[in-house]
């Protein structure tokens, strides 16, 4: 479940604690929690509702104008789901990102994690591969790094989700940067020699 930018920073604020969806099934459920830009989310209640019951003092907690704006979202043949969320707390990924020392342990565990995200690729070893990319070209759009590996853009940003997801690349505006971990576990690991020694 996406939101926009505008959404976010006001469910961060607190103003927003509600949303409405048109799914063929949902995509959250209840007792679940979200990821976002703004912390985790915890979902409460997700059910499908009536278009009539949806009133205007709902698409404000929602973060519409009103409560046309809401049903004019999605396909109308689908149904529309009302969940209800709060927000939980930071994103633990926030707070991995930001360490900047990594133990001989933790570097042994990225390692570990790396080699089964490149052993389980269908094609081939990428992470190094990647991590150095986005160290090299900080800042760059996501679809002309791909393009410089020979990649598609969408399958190229899912393996960088999984390099987010260790806590070693961060998203910005336009492309990415290694995080702090991400860089202190770049310029250990030897990829930067490696991928210097193969040009």
């Amino acid at each position: 479940m996406l939101f926009r930018q505008d959404v976010l920073r006001r469910i961060g604020e607190g103003e927003v604690t509600l949303a409405f969806r048109r799914w063929l099934r949902p995509t959250v459920k209840a007792g679940g929690t979200l990821r976002t830009r703004v912390g985790v989310l915890a979902i409460e209640s997700v059910e499908v509702v009536d278009e009539s019951k949806v009133t205007d003092a709902d698409a404000l907690r929602a973060g519409a104008p009103d409560r046309e704006a809401v049903l004019r979202e999605g396909p109308r043949e689908r149904p529309l789901y009302r969940i209800e969320f709060r927000l939980d707390g930071p994103d633990p990924r926030v707070a991995l990102r930001k360490r900047s020392r990594i133990s001989p342990a933790q570097r042994a565990e990225i390692d570990a994690r790396l080699a089964r995200l490149d052993a389980a690729s269908r094609h081939g070893p990428w992470t190094r591969a990647v991590l150095g990319l986005i160290a090299e070209r900080p800042g760059t759009r996501a679809p002309d790094l791909a393009a410089s590996m020979g990649r598609e853009t969408a399958l190229f940003k899912a393996d960088v989700r999984k390099l987010k997801e260790l806590g070693l690349t961060e998203s910005l505006e336009v492309g990415y940067r290694l995080s702090p971990r991400g860089r202190a576990y770049y310029g250990y690991s030897g990829v930067a020699r490696k991928r210097s020694r193969s040009r």
